[in-house]
């Protein structure tokens, strides 16, 4: 048995490591280095107490080792905002004219109306026009007034 020792070592590695391509934790990858180092071991031959503890002393680390780099590098969450945090930035329709001391209005950004006030140095907002939401107090927008969000494309029907 002593002389196919490494066949058993290099099996299990190939093994852990054809079973990593199943699963999502990249560990079993590490534990397939480890068991492919101790069937060298056992080519050079180290008793099985070494070979076991290079098998385990090197599956631990790397494992730990890379946990803290690819948590780093293979985290792709970002913060996605939704609901009111998604607003700023987002261009609606003046559904109601301004009036009062405040110039507030009315204005429909992705089906809802929002209670709206311009921003400083900006004039009362007229119902039709193009706004850009700048930032959110409560349950009412402060926004700009925009003139074309893009630029128009030639219509290639009226040529």
């Amino acid at each position: 048995m002593d002389q196919y020792g490494w066949i058993v070592w290099i099996v299990i590695g190939v093994i852990f490591i054809v079973a990593e391509i199943f699963t999502l934790g990249f560990v079993l990858l590490w534990f397939g280095i480890g068991a492919l180092l101790a069937g060298l071991m056992n080519l050079l031959g180290f008793s099985y107490l070494a070979q076991f503890l290079v098998f385990a002393v090197v599956s631990t680390i790397l494992t730990l080792l890379s946990r803290q780099i690819l948590v780093k590098f293979l985290n792709t969450e970002t913060e996605v905002a939704v609901g009111v945090e998604a607003l700023p930035g987002k261009v609606g329709m003046v559904t109601e004219s301004s009036k009062g001391a405040l110039n507030e209005a009315a204005v429909k950004v992705y089906g809802s109306v929002w209670r709206a006030y311009p921003e400083e140095g900006e004039g009362p907002l007229n119902q039709g026009e193009k706004v850009m939401i700048t930032r959110i107090e409560g349950a009412s927008v402060y926004v700009r007034k925009v003139k074309d969000i893009a630029p128009k494309s030639p219509d290639w029907r009226s040529e």
